[in-house]
Order: structure tokens, then C-alpha cells, then sequence
């Protein structure tokens, strides 16, 4: 079959569009690594002694009231699986939707109770606190880049202060270094899943001929919303698993 030019030209412009967008988010994520890895590890221990922070137990943090989602890494994947499968779900906000309304993301989160708290908080307390993920273990000491209010970009190397916990607690030297190794090696993991994602997604999109459209991310995201099913590709150990999801 034929197509008309402008049409040919219109896809033609999905398609270019597509690849500008996962080339920028590439180069992005690639940056922000080479920036987080740069990051003087001197600043984030002072910061960190500075902040001094101790759980109070109040376990506000691990509820949606202040924090989003749980982002799993692959290796706090296996460890949730292991101990319940059921308790990982597709992270929230894919990255991607291609033409037959396929969204995909480049990870797993924790599921959330229906009060928005963590799946495995009881009477406050985390009941896998040994084995709880990488990102709990940090909180709330952090490491990326993000814009402020006023779309200013700026490392960001600490969340929800003065939201809960206590400061200004003195920490030594040696557990200040730790915590900012952790913290770089956790941000260094999330950073390099997100480029295999978009490397993955790019050639993913290239061999079945698929694109993204914005367009149709937004007809599909106002179907689920309304209780409809949608079918999301989660990014895991180099390969897209399906899932097919319903709002709770």
C-alpha cells in the first residue's frame, strides 16, 4: 500500500521525533552519571554530618503522604520476590507508549496498601527491615539532579527535611563515608537501569516498528483511570516482561 505524502511525512516526523527524544534522554542520564560519579565525595559526607538525621519511627516516610513510590533496583527485586512475589508492581510514570497503546517502564516499585502505605508496614514498623530495599536503607540521603520550583536544576542530595525524623544527630566519620558510598552506588545503579532502558527501548521500537505517541499515552492513561486495563512492559534483567494492570 501507498502512502500519501503527508502522511509518509507525518510518520516519518513520529519517527525522527522518537529517536531525538530517547537520544536526549540517553545523553541525559549518561551526563547525570559522569556528574554523579564527579561528585565530591568530601561535600556529600559534610552534608551528610550536617543533616545528622535518626529515625524517630514515626514511619511517615513510608507512606504516599510523603513519598511517592518505592523504585526497586534489580537486585532489590529478586530479594521482594523472594519473599512474596506478589509485592512488586510496574514503577509509576512509564517512560514510554508506543502506536497500540503499549505503555513501558524501565523498573518495578513496592506496592502500596490501600491507605497508601508501604505493603509491608505493620503498626508503623517494616517487617522486612533486613532485607528491605537499597533506597529505605539511604533514606532520606540522596544524589540526582532535579529542578526546583523555579526550573532551576541543581543536585539534590536530600528529601522530605523537616518532614519527620530527627537532625543534627552526631554521626562519625567512618558511618558518614559509608552512607555516602551507598548513596553514590545506589543513584550509580538507578542511573545505569535507566540507560539500558532507553537502549533497550530504542531498539526495541526500531525492530518491530513501533513509536511513541504522546497522543495515545493519554487516551490510554484516561481509559485506566476510568477502570479500564492497560498493559505495561517493565524493563527487567535486559529484556521487557508484560503486565497487564487495573486501578485497586
Amino acid at each position: 500500500m501507498l502512502l500519501r505524502p503527508s502522511l509518509y511525512a507525518g510518520i516519518q516526523k513520529e519517527l525522527v521525533t522518537f529517536k531525538v527524544a530517547i537520544d536526549e534522554e540517553l545523553s541525559l542520564a549518561k551526563d547525570e552519571l559522569e556528574g554523579l560519579l564527579a561528585y565530591p565525595d568530601e561535600k556529600l559526607v559534610d552534608i551528610i554530618r550536617e543533616v545528622g538525621f535518626q529515625c524517630d519511627l514515626c514511619a511517615r516516610c513510608c507512606t504516599q503522604e510523603f513519598n511517592d513510590h518505592v523504585f526497586l533496583l534489580e537486585e532489590d527485586v529478586e530479594t521482594i520476590r523472594h519473599i512474596d512475589p506478589e509485592k512488586v508492581e510496574p514503577a509509576p510514570y512509564y517512560e514510554l507508549c508506543d502506536q497500540h497503546g503499549n505503555f513501558y517502564v524501565s523498573g518495578y516499585a513496592l506496592k502500596t496498601k490501600e491507605d497508601g502505605s508501604c505493603v509491608f508496614l505493620e503498626n508503623k514498623r517494616c517487617t522486612i527491615y533486613e532485607k528491605r530495599p537499597f533506597i529505605c536503607r539511604l533514606y532520606p540521603y540522596m544524589l540526582h539532579l532535579e529542578a526546583d520550583e523555579e526550573g532551576n536544576v541543581e543536585w539534590r542530595q536530600i528529601s522530605g527535611l523537616n518532614l519527620h525524623g530527627c537532625y543534627h544527630t552526631a554521626i562519625d566519620d567512618e558511618q558518614c563515608s559509608e552512607i555516602a558510598a551507598d548513596i553514590k552506588r545506589y543513584e550509580r545503579l538507578f542511573l545505569e537501569q535507566k540507560i539500558t532502558f532507553f537502549e533497550k527501548a530504542k531498539q526495541h521500537f526500531k525492530d518491530k516498528k513501533l513509536r511513541h505517541v504522546q497522543g495515545v499515552y493519554d487516551r490510554e492513561m484516561r481509559k485506566y483511570k476510568k477502570g479500564g486495563e492497560i498493559t505495561v512492559f517493565v524493563y527487567y534483567r535486559g529484556t521487557f516482561i508484560e503486565h497487564s494492570l487495573k486501578l485497586k
